[in-house]
């Protein structure tokens, strides 16, 4: 049995409105629940799909930084875009983001793939999908996510000033959701090893962000990640 739970934060759950209620995503839950039953392992777990609401709340984002959909291996995804558990190997498209945060801003490459304590400053780590079943890459595309992660993106234009990261195809998508008037849209290819030689590398998100945040009062992302313990 797969069933994800309501959303537990109060406060997205006001933000997004009808899109948050289990109603509108009992049709995404459907197509969940048929997966498990056929026999597909999902991921991330049920209880972790929403992790990324939990740990930012609306007011509280600066950054969103959004992927395609969570890592189809066991034990990888945990409800936060690129970020594994402690003690699971750095997946190749992190390390190319460890890569390009040292090039830009000179930051030691983290031991581990943790990003809990970018969360905890305002980086909301979204996919565009927010489960995916194992070995298999874009397989919950168009089953429901896209419409909810909409209401997402919508719910922080609606906020302060924010800097959109939006890495790969399916997230430049939601650039059309954003007022570039108000917020900073920086689009580049997705980080994996098979596109980041093609424009990711050396698009200096991470200073890009700092200076667009800096400038509009809302303090800056200490971008180096704690030792895990």
């Amino acid at each position: 049995m797969y069933d994800i739970s309501p959303i537990a934060s109060a406060e997205w759950r006001a933000a997004l409105g009808t899109a948050a209620d289990p109603v509108t995503l009992a049709g995404v839950r459907a197509f969940l629940a048929d997966e498990a039953a056929g026999g597909a392992t999902v991921f991330p777990p049920a209880p972790e799909v929403f992790r990324a609401l939990e740990l930012t709340a609306p007011a509280d984002v600066r950054v969103v930084i959004l992927g395609q959909d969570p890592y189809h291996g066991a034990g990888q995804a945990h409800g936060l875009s690129f970020s594994v558990r402690p003690g699971v190997r750095v997946p190749p498209s992190l390390r190319n983001v460890y890569r390009e945060l040292r090039d830009d801003l000179g930051v030691v490459p983290a031991s581990h793939g943790h990003l809990e304590a970018w969360a905890r400053q305002g980086v909301l780590l979204l996919n565009s999908v927010l489960t995916v079943a194992e070995g298999q890459a874009g397989a919950h595309r168009r089953k429901g996510w896209e419409p909810f992660t909409d209401a997402v993106i919508a719910a922080v234009d609606r906020g302060p000033p924010a800097v959109f990261l939006l890495w790969g195809k399916p997230a430049q998508e939601k650039a059309a959701l954003v007022d570039e008037r108000r917020h900073l849209v920086i689009r580049s290819v997705h980080p994996s090893g098979l596109s980041a030689h093609r424009g990711f590398f050396g698009s200096r998100p991470f200073s890009q962000a700092n200076a667009f945040l800096a400038a509009q009062g809302r303090g800056t992302i200490d971008w180096a990640l704690p030792a895990i313990p």
